[in-house]
């Protein structure tokens, strides 16, 4: 049989089908991270699940590279390539439908957590985001999802109920408890593996204002945040979220200016429980040492969820790396104290977040995020604008991480990988990778979807 052509695939899809020499080729090619640059053959700007079913038989049956799309922020830059085919969900299939009466919403796989948390807030309902409101739902919950609220309320992927798939052969299948089982199980850790999630249904929970708490330490009191949290966390009420973090002090009103520009020592915490009990749940945290700049205040969460997004825009250089640990001990509180002070610029940071709590409480086996027995994730997010200090950034990424490895165990945050970690891939997903692969193999056999920290099909 004759091959399809992209005329063909213009005249079955609903959404713009894109390829080089079309107007707005140029913008649509374009990626998070703007250390890459790579061109591919054709972008279909799905419109809907149809649109996603062409594009996937196009691709298979040309036997061409597949990139899946959603909120662009892939790293290693999964979600394009040369010469291949982009499904791109961010353009046309953004839609969030929220059930007040179930506390339940269905998310297109293009949304952010800006538009999921934009549409739930209003009914005074969330779930497990991310960090940024900028990152797509549907990366972020296929690596798990680690964010504010995950010690109360489990990962994204805790919270996920179904998911709308389209599979390597072209097949549109609804995944969850009762159906596709096996599938619904991979989806929740494995990555961008086994399909292409149109849309994501999920969990929510009654969450509108958290009392929200950003606290600057100068760098000489560092072992003393790191070893209080150490402690601290283990315990803490799991309304609490809260993370270290190595930050350069951004120019914001609550920072004096005298700090402006300086390396310092922050704890960044996040209160979901009642109001009125915000105050004192961080009251540990600024008794830790005087703080060189505070702000505590109540506010919306989606207002949280979206504070730092000024310092990571569209089109800085990226180079990540992750590691997970079960203690935080004197050993990587020494590499921190040697590495984190050399964030090299304000756009770049580290963060060591707890997954304990109720992240513990779901079995290994029963999802495919293959780290349950880890309490801390720590992720150093290398992001700079000046593509000259490529190489003396990453160098500080690398040796930071190399720093860590003694201190914590095998693989680290699927979602925090760079693209020169695909021979970390079986420790990146722990436990359940042999599973993860049979799940592939059933799924995916040819392996069409293998831009991500891929599990290849077992021979």
């Amino acid at each position: 049989m004759a091959r399809p052509t992209v005329k063909q695939l213009r005249e079955q899809a609903r959404g713009r089908v894109i390829t080089p020499g079309d107007a707005g080729y140029e913008e649509a090619r374009k990626v998070y991270n703007a250390m890459i640059d790579r061109r591919p053959r054709v972008i279909v700007q799905c419109a809907d699940a149809g649109d996603v079913m062409a594009a996937v038989d196009f691709a298979r049956e040309n036997e061409l590279g597949l990139s899946v799309r959603g909120g662009s922020h892939s790293v290693p830059g999964f979600g394009t390539n040369d010469d291949g085919v982009v499904i791109d969900l961010s353009a046309r299939m953004r839609g969030v439908r929220v059930e007040p009466h179930t506390q339940t919403a269905r998310a297109e796989g293009g949304c952010t957590w800006g538009d999921f948390n934009h549409a739930t807030h209003a009914f005074g309902l969330a779930t497990t985001g991310g960090i940024i409101s900028t990152t797509g739902i549907a990366g972020l919950t296929l690596g798990g999802g680690i964010g504010h609220l995950s010690r109360g309320l489990g990962l994204s992927a805790d919270n996920l109920i179904s998911a709308d798939v389209v599979t390597a052969d072209g097949r549109f299948l609804e995944a969850g408890e009762k159906e596709h089982e096996d599938l619904f199980w991979a989806l929740r850790g494995g990555g961008g593996n086994f399909g292409v999630v149109t849309s994501f249904e999920y969990r929510l929970h009654p969450v509108v204002d958290v009392y929200a708490g950003i606290f600057f330490f100068p760098l000489e009191r560092t072992r003393d945040v790191l070893e209080f949290y150490r402690d601290f966390i283990a315990t803490a009420p799991e309304e609490l979220g809260v993370f270290p973090a190595f930050q350069i002090a951004p120019p914001l009103p609550f920072v004096p200016e005298s700090e402006h520009g300086k390396p310092l020592c922050a704890l960044v915490s996040c209160w979901a429980g009642p109001l009125e009990q915000g105050e004192g749940a961080l009251a540990p945290l600024r008794d830790v040492a005087p703080p060189a700049a505070e702000l505590r205040t109540p506010m919306p969460y989606p207002v949280l969820n979206s504070a730092f997004d000024d310092l990571v825009p569209y089109g800085l250089q990226h180079y990540w790396k992750a590691s997970f640990a079960s203690e935080l001990t004197d050993g990587a509180i020494a590499a921190h104290l040697q590495h984190g002070p050399r964030v090299p610029v304000v756009n770049s940071t580290v963060h060591i977040y707890p997954i304990n709590g109720a992240c513990h409480r779901v079995p290994p086996g029963a999802t495919a995020f293959g780290h349950r027995d880890a309490t801390f994730a720590t992720v150093i997010a290398g992001m700079w604008p000046d593509p000259a200090r490529n190489d003396a950034n990453i160098r500080w990424v690398r040796e930071y991480h190399r720093a860590l490895e003694p201190h914590s165990g095998p693989g680290g945050y699927v979602n925090f990988m760079s693209g020169d970690d695909d021979h970390r891939v079986r420790d990146n997903y722990g436990g359940n990778y042999d599973r993860l692969v049979a799940v592939k193999k059933k799924y995916d056999p040819d392996n069409l979807f293998r831009m991500n920290q891929n599990i290849a099909p077992a021979a």
